[in-house]
């Protein structure tokens, strides 16, 4: 079984879906990997190291496609809305997609996919469970957001992060807040407390105190109760308006005390929730830097402009996108390790094992048979019953 590993097309994407690494372990299941060529050179792997490794290149794109039983992308079409439509051609019937498809968003996408004949896995849809744990690639790329967020933060405040005790005095540190303690807001916690800053974080979920506590950060607590704030999945669960206008109100001093806010509240397949508004924002002081990791959701702060750094009376507001791709050799690393377990897991003696009963197929598999057959998503996009039984 070929396991074909494209070049990314997404605009300034620089990821690349397997690493050198990762090939032994899937040769050793009977599957082969095919690279288009310079795929992992803006990730820092050159062709030479996936040769090494027992790989083969592959110049034509097409032909990569033509001859893979598996297409594995880090941004498939779905998530690539701007460029990832140049390859529906290409997919042919049976062939196996895995990556990030952004299920919840269009659709019209995915039914697009299905009429290929593709079957196709959304890295998204993992379930949250012990057994799935090493292939949640959602979670590796908030973490190097999360990572990454706080870099940009210490690096646009005009001030440092930790205290110091100087010839010229004593250096306060920098006040951190982070809104979302999701697996991103807690490596923005860490990273924050790593370089010295003092660091708060709220979220709708009590549950996540002990989890901020740990790691040195203190838990912002506020006299109000979301009602069912956590799902099945471990997810923040979306509030009603009054809710969050109450949120606002209670938040409203905690975030004008802060020197740097970091918003990562997102509800899957819905715009994300407004925590920061504009007179929030007026209230800080100048100088002050918000990072928008909900920005390409519409943006936690009202002002965010998605893919954009704006300055809103000397408050740096801060909405760039894909930031896991800023990090591409280790956000590259750890995403390939969530798909070599994923295909070992899907994958048995060189033969794909569909056994649609085992939860992590069930929930992550979208298409099969020219059909959306996922459960989740059919329920979500209020599709008709299904033609024939035979998906999950």
């Amino acid at each position: 079984m070929i396991v074909g590993v494209p070049r990314e097309i997404f605009p300034g994407e620089r990821r690349v879906a397997l690493v050198p690494a990762v090939i032994p372990n899937l040769a050793k299941a009977g599957m082969e990997v095919a690279i288009e060529t310079n795929a992992g050179l803006e990730a820092g792997y050159p062709d030479a190291d996936y040769v090494a490794k027992g790989a083969k290149t592959v110049s034509d794109r097409a032909e990569l496609f033509q001859t893979a039983d598996i297409i594995t992308q880090v941004l498939c079409y779905g998530s690539n809305d701007r460029t990832g439509k140049a390859d529906l051609p290409l997919f042919h019937r049976d062939q196996i997609l895995v990556g990030f498809l952004r299920p919840l968003g269009s659709v019209e996408t995915i039914q697009e996919i299905a009429a290929k004949g593709v079957i196709s896995f959304s890295v998204e849809l993992m379930p949250r469970t012990t057994r799935a744990q090493s292939m949640d690639a959602l979670s590796s790329m908030g973490t190097i957001c999360g990572y990454k967020a706080v870099l940009i933060a210490a690096d646009t405040l005009p001030k440092i992060f930790p205290m110091l005790t100087t010839a010229a005095g004593t250096i306060t540190p920098a006040r951190v807040l982070i809104i979302g303690v999701g697996v991103a807001g807690l490596q923005a916690i860490a990273t924050a407390r790593r370089l010295g800053a003092v660091v708060s974080a709220y979220d709708v979920r009590p549950a996540v105190k002990e989890q901020v506590q740990s790691l040195g950060g203190r838990f912002v607590e506020l006299p109000i109760e979301a009602k069912d704030a956590q799902d099945e999945r471990g997810y923040a669960r979306a509030q009603g308006e009054d809710f969050y206008r109450r949120q606002r109100e209670l938040l409203g001093k905690v975030v004008a005390e802060s020197d740097v806010v970091i918003t990562t509240a997102v509800i899957p397949g819905k715009v994300a929730p407004i925590l920061v508004t504009k007179e929030m924002v007026g209230g800080m002081a100048p100088g002050s830097v918000i990072v928008d990791l909900a920005a390409e959701r519409g943006g936690n702060c009202e002002l965010t402009q998605a893919g954009e750094k704006i300055d809103v009376n000397g408050v740096s507001i801060i909405g760039w996108l894909n930031l896991a791709s800023s990090v591409p050799y280790h956000a590259s690393q750890m995403y390939a390790r969530n798909l070599t377990a994923f295909l070992l897991h899907l994958v048995k003696d060189g033969k794909l094992q569909l056994n649609t009963a085992d939860e992590i197929i069930r929930d992550t598999l979208l298409t099969q048979s020219g059909q959306v057959v996922n459960a989740r998503l059919r329920e979500f996009f209020q599709l008709p019953a299904l033609a024939t039984q035979g998906g999950a």
